[in-house]
């Protein structure tokens, strides 16, 4: 089976391919039908990869697939290639297994919408893109699904393209990670400069063997990190994430959950190695800036009261643990909470999901309430995502989350706080947010969207197509945990089988005071994280506490706003002179230099008369003045 690993990503072509072709013909819910079975066909061979894989010796887990040489330039030697090792058929395995999930959903989401197969013709291309990304064997075929998650992203996020929201978030989620990539593209310069490859096994080989110079390493590390940052929506370029939600919500699931949101992690990962030989201010630099973005998020989420962006900024929240932990050393722990984060926010934002459509497309939590009676598989599935992001034992968000506060505790005690802190948030809003929703009051009774009342609309289950991914996600979301439990060296499966890829650069805190005392650590999460559901309980079950949302977090402490005032004003006019010297300065130097030579060569033509007589009357004239400068220059006579 790893011989064919190539037919991961090109099943999802296939599908793509297919529906371009006759998705008219196919329509509904054929088109759909076809999709999703590309997807599931492609998770079907990435188990197929993953037991063949696993039935290998460790030191046997790295096989690479070559497809053509692409670019045989001088000493640049770049073949599309695929990678197949315990970190790529990992990600390849959540990718197109909650990948196939969200195209079942969206089978049942997207009925009665006009451009029902353009939509499955997008998704379909969009975990084809996804895969080239995690598979590619060198970072430019990585580079080629980098872009072409985005351009996805662009098509999905603005497909209801007649609404300016959805136009405008399409835009934004297209343009922001651009400001990002020109990192990921400085760092493949400087790999190649230094190691004169860009596979990912010479560059990692050469960063073991410590042939790396740090001051090298440390660049390319910080540009990649930039280029992540810009994908996996940190501070200070998250700003696209939240306004995503304009999209179809599968969408927000696909690229908020289990695929283009995890790239920037899974790329840190990747380069591991390079990083471990960094300066050491670099580890720091990005377990801060996931720290502080953890902490911004989850406090901009406790404030939302439309139930999709609460789960946008609870994924920028998340995504900051996973830095934290890359920052922390702890590879292993950022690809487990990837895993589990991929399981529980699929399974919430698709609950989310299956409400919005129960409610009519009604968003706003403020007019829903009382929803558990009127659609209990929608209620019970969404608590178990909402207990496992909570960080409440055993479900699989307390497992991650606790690894990776162990490390952070180890790299260090502030940042652990800050990690802490958020915890106790993310308990806090997702408790908030399943009390307004699903218990109290049943305001959607009086309450009245945009386009007239809906009240006498009953709230209402959904389709079995939708229902069906959600009980799965749900038992996912209850039980990964399983894959990398904290006791022993046997429970620690996803380190065993990750341990190719991340040995060398893991960091190994025996010894110190958190390792020592994981349990009292593992207790003070769990306190955490029952503190944030009791508060909120208080304030929003019980109301036995003030409700305090001011209107900084739910403006998002007007970072959005701040940003958008800038790159209007000062950008912008800023923008203009650069351009300006771009045309006068730079152009103009170039285009004055060609003018001289141009305006030189006019006169000079003048002189090529064509006359013999002229040509003979000018030698005469050079022979004199040649005479008189010796005769009374250099007075030779």
């Amino acid at each position: 089976m790893i011989d064919v690993v190539w037919l991961i990503p090109a099943l999802p072509l296939l599908g793509f391919l297919l529906i371009l072709l006759f998705g008219r013909k196919l329509g509904e819910p054929r088109a759909g039908y076809l999709a999703t079975a590309m997807c599931g066909a492609a998770f079907v061979v990435s188990v197929g990869v993953f037991l063949d894989l696993l039935s290998k010796s460790a030191e046997e887990r790295q096989h690479v697939v070559k497809v053509w040489s692409w670019l045989p330039v001088g000493s640049l030697h770049v073949d599309l290639a695929f990678l197949a090792d315990p970190l790529s058929i990992t990600m390849c395995l959540f990718v197109t297994g909650v990948g196939t999930l969200i195209h079942l959903y969206s089978i049942g989401y997207m009925h009665g919408d006009p451009k029902f197969s353009k939509f499955f013709l997008y998704l379909n291309l969009f975990a084809f893109s996804m895969l080239i990304l995690v598979l590619g064997e060198n970072l430019l075929v990585t580079f080629v699904g980098w872009e072409g998650v985005g351009t996805c992203s662009y098509f999905l996020i603005a497909f209801w393209h007649d609404r300016e929201s959805a136009a405008t978030a399409g835009k934004k989620a297209f343009v922001t990670p651009r400001v990002g990539d020109w990192g990921f593209m400085i760092a493949m310069v400087l790999a190649f400069q230094a190691t004169g490859t860009l596979s990912y096994l010479g560059i990692n080989h050469i960063a073991e063997s410590h042939g790396l110079v740090r001051s090298t390493a440390t660049g390319i590390a910080m540009m990649l990190f930039i280029g992540a940052c810009g994908k996996s929506a940190q501070l200070p370029l998250y700003i696209w994430l939240p306004d995503a939600m304009a999209g179809p919500t599968p969408v927000s699931a696909l690229i908020h959950a289990a695929t283009m949101v995890t790239a920037g992690v899974f790329l840190m990962v990747r380069m591991s190695p390079v990083l471990h030989e960094s300066y050491s201010w670099a580890p720091m630099v990005i377990a801060t800036v996931g720290a502080v973005t953890a902490l911004f998020a989850a406090t901009i989420a406790a404030a939302q009261n439309d139930i999709k962006r609460v789960l946008a900024y609870s994924t920028v929240s998340q995504l900051g643990y996973m830095f934290l932990a890359v920052g922390s050393g702890a590879y292993v722990a950022a690809i487990f909470h990837m895993i589990t984060h991929a399981f529980f926010k699929a399974l919430l934002f698709l609950g989310s999901g299956s409400v919005i459509h129960g409610m009519h497309d009604e968003q706003d939590m403020r007019k829903m309430g009382a929803l558990r009676k009127l659609m209990p598989i929608t209620a019970m599935t969404f608590i178990v995502g909402w207990l496992a992001i909570a960080g409440v034992p055993p479900f699989s968000g307390f497992w991650s989350k606790d690894e990776i506060l162990l490390y952070a505790f180890a790299k260090s005690p502030p940042l652990y706080v800050i990690g802490l802190v958020t915890a106790i948030l993310t308990a806090y809003y997702m408790t908030r947010q399943v009390i307004m929703v699903f218990y109290g009051n049943a305001r959607w009774e009086d309450a009245h969207d945009e386009h007239g009342a809906h009240g006498d609309l009953q709230p209402h289950e959904s389709a079995p197509t939708m229902l069906l991914p959600l009980v799965v996600l749900a038992f996912l979301a209850a039980v990964a945990g399983v894959i990398q439990l904290p006791f022993n060296n046997h429970t620690m499966l996803l380190e065993r089988w990750l341990a190719p890829v991340t040995e060398f650069s893991q960091r190994n805190i025996n010894g110190t005071w958190a390792n020592d005392n994981k349990y009292v650590l593992m207790v003070i999460a769990i306190i955490a994280a029952l503190s944030g559901i009791y508060l909120a309980v208080l304030v929003y079950g019980k109301h036995k506490l003030k409700v305090i949302e001011p209107e900084v977090l739910a403006e998002g402490w007007y970072y959005d706003q701040a940003v958008s005032a800038f790159m209007g004003g000062p950008g912008r006019a800023g923008f203009d002179g650069v351009a300006w010297a771009d045309s006068n300065v730079i152009d103009g130097a170039v285009n004055g230099a060609g003018k001289i030579v141009r305006e030189s060569a006019f006169g000079g033509r003048k002189l090529q008369t064509g006359n013999v007589r002229n040509y003979a009357a000018a030698v005469g004239v050079g022979v004199v003045v040649l005479l008189a400068w010796f005769v009374i220059v250099r007075g030779v006579l």
